[in-house]
């Protein structure tokens, strides 16, 4: 038998929220967690995946606990980025419903820090807080964390492996008698380490939908390319997959910027999304997204925390990550809420063999897939060409007597005849222009 959001002891306003946004059943991870947060006073360790509802297995337990008639601040939601947290912020205002008596407040970076300051002025009973805007806030004077009853550490992977310094000073300048609730999606060293060294004795580990990434409807695909075949081969899997939500992560900021100016030449509706970019900019792009504007976010890792976004078909993985924890917060940015999902690595021979490493630690299987032959690749770069043609905007500072002569050039073709022309010289200047890859030789080797 299912159970309900009353079974797990939400009270009766927060169901009436949760009724407002169509939530009727919780997930395993609610089922899970809430009763523990509602009803114990341990600290609790919570390993689930992203889009399992974390957000809400803690956040409506949260809302019940709070003592609206206390004015101080009594939670902290630590988030590693300011995307994350926004996103936190979003759905416990939403699940708190307009009635709520209790005070959210949001305090992430990129956000100027003066309106932020005015705003903790006011009565705040839970702040969701990226660890250096927060951090700044305390030595302004800005906040005051000496009543702090719960903490909650959101994607704490991510956290402790860029923001370990922030956390810890964090940590230690808050009430040890709080309560810590730990979530997160891996167990690196990093995170044990922070258990053993911040949480009680007595800890709780609850874990959830997490029998393996590979059961959770992602299939788990690579590609082997030579360097020079790399854009190529992904620009053809692109084409394949037009009008489908996707995310391309890459290593380096530069990375990013430099796929996302080759997309956009070719006519991809695409967006970069990185660190060094101003919130507004990264609101724009995640806006254009989510609303379908664009169809494709080339991403770094960090940048990509907070993405929810339920119709993510496929990721791709322009280079392999560096950590297992890198690869399981990638893919699960697609096959959220039930659905399927790819997840596709473009690797050079020299990475195969870390293959079988990620396999054997994350517990997935890939299957290999062989690269676009030859003639696909150049059939798919001609109907690329052929759409840079079709969305490119009229010159309007051409002369109208130069266009006249023009149409007269043409004026007796069909349609089908000018484009046959229009392909047939195009052909001939790629296969001229087109330089033939030089053939490496084998270094010799050393004669013992």
């Amino acid at each position: 038998m299912s159970q309900s959001f009353s079974d797990l002891g939400i009270n009766n306003q927060l169901q009436q929220s949760l009724k407002i946004l169509n939530i009727s059943v919780p997930t395993e991870i609610q089922i899970k967690t809430i009763p523990v947060i509602l009803n114990q006073n341990e600290d609790v360790v919570v390993l689930a995946k992203t889009g399992t509802g974390k957000t809400a297995a803690f956040g409506l337990p949260l809302l019940q606990l709070i003592d609206a008639e206390n004015t101080a601040v009594q939670a902290l939601i630590l988030a590693p980025t300011r995307e994350l947290g926004q996103q936190i912020f979003n759905n416990i205002t939403a699940i708190a419903g307009e009635s709520s008596q209790l005070s959210i407040a949001s305090v992430c970076g990129g956000i100027p820090i003066k309106s932020q300051i005015e705003r903790l002025k006011l009565t705040t009973h839970i702040v969701i807080a990226t660890p250096g805007r927060l951090l700044d806030l305390v030595k302004r004077g800005a906040i005051d964390l000496k009543n702090i009853q719960y903490l909650v550490l959101d994607e704490a992977d991510e956290m402790v492996s860029t923001l370990k310094d922030e956390v810890d000073a964090i940590i230690k300048s808050i009430p040890k008698s709080r309560r810590t609730l730990l979530f997160t999606a891996t167990m690196p060293g990093a995170i044990k380490q922070l258990v053993q060294n911040y949480m009680s004795k007595h800890v709780l580990h609850i874990e959830a939908d997490m029998a393996s990434v590979g059961h959770q409807g992602i299939d788990h695909q690579y590609v082997v390319v030579e360097p020079i075949e790399k854009l190529e081969v992904l620009l053809h899997f692109l084409n394949s997959k037009e009008g489908e939500r996707g995310i391309i992560f890459c290593k380096t900021k530069a990375a990013v910027n430099k796929l996302a100016k080759n997309l956009a030449i070719n006519k991809f509706p695409s967006g970069a999304l990185h660190g060094s970019l101003t919130q507004g900019i990264r609101d724009r792009i995640m806006g254009q997204f989510r609303e379908g504007y664009i169809d494709i976010l080339v991403a770094t890792d960090l940048a990509a925390r907070g993405i929810d976004v339920k119709e993510v078909s496929y990721v791709v993985n322009y280079h392999l990550p560096d950590t297992y924890e890198a690869y399981v917060h990638r893919s699960g940015r697609t096959a959220r809420a039930g659905a399927k999902g790819l997840s596709l690595t473009i690797l050079q021979q020299e990475e195969v063999e870390d293959i079988a490493d990620f396999e054997n630690e994350l517990g997935i299987v890939f299957s290999t897939i062989k690269k676009a032959d030859a003639q696909s690749i150049e059939e798919n770069n001609t109907l690329l060409w052929a759409k840079k043609i079709f969305k490119t905007k009229p010159n309007r500072d051409v002369s109208e007597d130069l266009k006249s002569k023009i149409k007269t050039v043409f004026h007796h073709l069909t349609k089908e005849e000018l484009v046959d022309k229009i392909l047939a010289n195009y052909l001939a200047q790629s296969h001229i222009e087109t330089p033939k890859p030089a053939v490496s030789k084998s270094p010799k080797k050393n004669k013992k």
